[in-house]
């Protein structure tokens, strides 16, 4: 003998709204105009819904309509199911900072982990104090770490993401050239031929002697001498502010606010030289992966992120 068994209930939300209305309103009509239907659909669907529960839930009683038992006993379950259907549906709360608990993970050069790094804190004690930072060298490919969450968060030149990448630019940069006080170049005017017959310092994390100055100057028919290349910035604003050697730096834009990213240099007593060459801007961007999108933990470091990045260390802890 086969058995056959009744098929499963079909799980119908509206009808949990429309019940929770009937039962709060005791009325067909204020129930239609609350949930903003008409009289004659929210009869049928009271209709449905007596078929559903096997109880006829509003009865009149002269000019008005009395809950029966049943109704009353499922009043407060009703309210409930809605309320948390509203929770499970609606976009994700803000989290407060002061809560939070936990270590962010960020991946960023040298000069721009130096760079985002006391804003970072600054806005770490002011707003989420239970919150630390570990920020990694560029020594992981980006994608895969944000997929798998190795990194919460990449701070830089973005140029190697994965198509589903979540990407927001944050400011627009240009190299200028870094010297010591004193050094020959900042006395007269800067040419190209000047800047190309000076010694210079590379950055580059493979090794590269080679970059787009190089190819600037290969229009003037120029060649520099680079003495030695070092993997990031600081060592090589370092090298700089103790010998004659020259070290690109990234700076604002002209009539723009200062960037964080130039602070070091100042440290340093580095002065910064316009480069009388057309070179290529930096855009200095961060990347993360779109299951944090609506994070409200996540939204909370992009914020943090931004804000350390475009205003001054100062005023890193205000809105902005």
């Amino acid at each position: 003998m086969t058995l056959v068994s009744s098929p499963d209930p079909v799980i119908d939300a509206n009808l949990a709204i429309a019940l929770d209305a009937l039962l709060t309103e005791h009325s067909v009509t204020r129930a239609a105009a609350r949930l903003h239907t008409s009289p004659a659909a929210m009869s049928r669907t009271l209709a449905r819904l007596r078929r559903v529960l096997q109880d006829p839930l509003l009865v009149r009683a002269g000019q008005a309509m009395v809950p029966t038992p049943r109704a009353q006993a499922l009043r407060e379950e009703a309210a409930a199911v809605v309320r948390s259907l509203g929770a499970l549906l609606s976009p994700g709360a803000s989290v407060d900072p002061a809560g939070l608990r936990g270590t962010f993970t960020l991946q960023a050069a040298d000069l721009v982990g130096a760079a985002l790094a006391p804003g970072l804190l600054a806005l770490g004690r002011r707003e989420a104090p239970g919150v630390s930072f570990r920020i990694r060298a560029e020594e992981l490919e980006a994608g895969p770490a944000l997929r798998d969450g190795r990194i919460d968060l990449e701070i830089g030149a973005i140029d190697h993401v994965d198509p589903e990448t979540q990407v927001e630019e944050l400011a627009n940069l240009r190299m200028v050239a870094a010297v010591r006080a004193g050094h020959p170049l900042t006395e007269g005017t800067l040419t190209p031929a000047r800047l190309a017959a000076a010694r210079h310092v590379a950055v580059s994390r493979r090794g590269r002697f080679s970059g787009p100055l190089d190819t600037a100057l290969a229009e003037h028919g120029l060649r520099r001498r680079v003495d030695v290349v070092l993997p990031g910035h600081l060592a090589a604003m370092t090298l700089a502010a103790r010998s004659d050697v020259v070290c690109l730096v990234p700076a604002a834009l002209p009539g723009a606010a200062p960037s964080p990213l130039t602070h070091d240099a100042d440290a340093l007593g580095l002065r910064l030289l316009d480069i009388p060459l057309t070179l290529p801007p930096l855009t200095i961007g961060m990347a993360w992966h779109p299951r944090h999108t609506a994070d409200g933990a996540h939204r909370w470091l992009r914020s943090a992120a931004r804000r350390a990045l475009r205003t001054p260390t100062a005023e890193a802890g205000d809105p902005g």
